[in-house]
């Protein structure tokens, strides 16, 4: 039986839109810990003083070498990256869109337009935000962001071996990543929250360690649970803009629970402090707490 005195030890693993310049990243991972362990125990109902909670905050790896652009109100997303993972995410959602320039941009006002037709509370800033962010990490196996980040985040587990890793929305991706770089380290429970990793012909193919098709399934291409991760729970709210699809096992073998439950009933689907508190975390962490 849990000891119901017990801290809970977790690594959080952030997802886009963390980048805090203003601060040194001792400080935006200490706020961002309190943050989260505050969401948590609202969720769970009890002290905060039960959670031990590491951030691995990699937001700077994303931002090497470029400054960060208050109040971006441009009209275009001009990474040709970006645009063809935006092209592909449209494509999964049945959604087309405009594109100009011979298929480099894609007009973010329209966009939005049609994304918050399917998902309400979408916002141009945030597609804008979320695409430039994913197409940073994947756009190289080992391009410098991607490295810096995976590398942050495994050195955070590394050093805190937790009983459970919680890595929400791009967060999951470099997680997924960063535990598979750590085959020998145990760890008990990964919650994946608003992840985007089974998105097809964007995220699902680009991951390290590539997913490997499957003839005896039509060859369709199937992931794996990092070696260590003991078990993995999913929670995806099917109103989520970013979980596309909602449940991971359409692209992954051995996820324990793939759960697709409403977090929040208005909007803010995808936000990380609605999936904190959701029933469907609290419930995934009470018995290793004893509550």
């Amino acid at each position: 039986m849990p000891d119901q005195t017990a801290k809970l030890r977790v690594v959080g693993v952030h997802g886009v839109h963390h980048y805090a310049p203003r601060r040194t990243p001792e400080q935006a991972a200490e706020s961002y810990a309190r943050n989260w362990v505050g969401h948590l125990a609202g969720g769970l109902g009890c002290g905060a003083e039960r959670f031990d909670l590491a951030f691995a905050y990699y937001a700077p790896a994303l931002h090497r070498g470029g400054p960060v652009v208050q109040g971006d109100d441009s009209e275009e997303l001009d990474d040709p990256l970006a645009t063809e993972l935006l092209a592909a995410y449209l494509a999964e959602l049945e959604i087309s869109a405009p594109v100009v320039q011979g298929a480099l941009t894609i007009p973010l006002r329209q966009l939005a337009s049609a994304v918050a037709k399917r998902f309400s509370g979408t916002t141009t800033a945030f597609v804008r935000v979320f695409f430039r962010e994913v197409a940073t990490y994947l756009r190289a196996p080992d391009s410098p962001a991607r490295v810096q980040a995976r590398g942050i985040v495994a050195d955070v587990i590394k050093q805190q071996e937790p009983d459970v890793v919680i890595a929400h929305s791009l967060g999951s991706v470099v997680a997924y990543e960063a535990l598979h770089s750590l085959p020998d380290l145990r760890v008990p429970l990964l919650i994946t929250l608003g992840s985007p990793l089974a998105l097809p012909h964007a995220v699902h193919p680009r991951l390290l360690p590539t997913p490997v098709a499957d003839s005896t399934r039509g060859g369709k291409a199937f992931g794996v649970r990092p070696p260590g991760v003991q078990r993995w729970v999913n929670i995806a709210d099917p109103g989520d803009p970013v979980a596309i699809p909602p449940r991971l096992a359409r692209g992954f073998d051995g996820i324990g629970l793939d759960l697709s439950e409403v977090v929040h009933h208005h909007v803010g689907f995808h936000h990380a402090a609605n999936y904190l508190s959701a029933a469907a975390t609290a419930a995934t962490l009470a018995p290793l707490l004893g509550i």
